[in-house]
């Protein structure tokens, strides 16, 4: 039987549970995340534009699509069932995913594997970021860091219920150029205060003597592993513009640094950083973060419009 694209205008329970059985057995078997937070969560809160799914002959989910607007584009993410890759299901579904797109579309292939990068080829996608994932160890000399804020400046933790518009703001102008994280909202934040990880402990706010918010480190720590060992993250931090020189990112990262060292089993901390960065990649580098995988976005330019006449010499 020829695979096809199932295309799902309802995100039921049962779906959610489908697809998050698969993501968890195509981590066990890469390594490798399978989804971004921002596309999983449009996923299962229902603001996804376009789920797909794909199923064997024994009516098990083998492959899903789904994306979701992303700023001025559209993100998507793709996964097949490791065991059933190679069998058509990745094609059938980045076909529907095309031709459902309205905008530019932006499909991530997490761990830069050859296979996503012959399926895009094939359906002339083309290679257009690249998003480095560093690491390094965490020791005790980690947990002793001094945490020093300039003179006016105070270190705290987030408060739920409190925060988020004024986060959303700084965040907002910190990442105005970046098309995921500069579209995040007060919502956004607030949906994901939900997830099982979220945890404001970790969750570092610089503001000033009036407590106008100026900067923020939020840290993530990664699902633990049979032995109890887990990954921490540096997972957004940001200073807004008008606030830039005073030092407030090394002394976020610091604070951010120091609170994930001291967690039980957090022995390592990691990062994503542009691959067009230089400046951002020396320092980490220099730092003593390592590179550890790259993800890649390929993108679909939008579709032509129907109807309007074509470019005219």
């Amino acid at each position: 039987m020829q695979p096809h694209a199932e295309h799902h205008e309802i995100v039921t329970a049962d779906l959610t549970a489908d697809v998050a059985d698969l993501a968890a057995r195509a981590q066990a078997t890469s390594g490798l995340t399978s989804f971004s937070d921002e596309l999983w969560l449009a996923f299962r809160d229902g603001s996804a534009n376009t789920v797909l799914s794909a199923t064997n002959q024994q009516d098990t989910l083998v492959g899903v699509a789904f994306s979701a607007p992303q700023g001025d584009r559209v993100g998507a993410e793709l996964l097949v069932d490791p065991e059933h890759r190679g069998q058509g299901y990745g094609g059938s579904l980045l076909t529907s995913l095309l031709d459902d797109r309205d905008g530019e579309l932006w499909v991530w292939s997490h761990g830069d594997h050859p296979a996503a990068a012959t399926l895009a080829l094939q359906h002339g996608l083309e290679r257009a970021r690249e998003l480095y994932q560093l690491r390094r160890p965490l020791g005790p000399a980690d947990m002793e860091i001094t945490v020093s804020p300039p003179a006016g400046v105070t270190i705290r933790t987030f408060v739920m219920g409190q925060d988020e518009h004024a986060w959303a703001a700084v965040n907002q102008a910190a990442f105005a150029w970046h098309p995921e994280q500069g579209a995040m909202t007060a919502e956004n934040l607030r949906n994901t205060e939900n997830e099982e990880w979220f945890d404001p402990a970790g969750f570092f706010l610089a503001e000033d003597d009036d407590g106008t918010l100026l900067g923020f480190h939020w840290t993530k720590v990664h699902p633990r592993g049979d032995d109890g060992s887990a990954v921490g993250e540096v997972y957004v931090l940001g200073v807004h513009p008008d606030a830039h020189g005073r030092g407030l990112g090394k002394v976020l990262t610091a604070a951010g640094l120091r609170y994930l060292a001291g967690l039980p089993g957090v022995q390592t901390v990691m990062l994503y950083v542009e691959g067009d960065n230089a400046p951002a990649l020396a320092i980490y580098r220099g730092q003593g973060f390592t590179d550890h995988v790259v993800d890649v976005a390929y993108r679909s330019p939008p579709p032509p419009t129907a109807g309007l006449p074509g470019p005219t010499e």
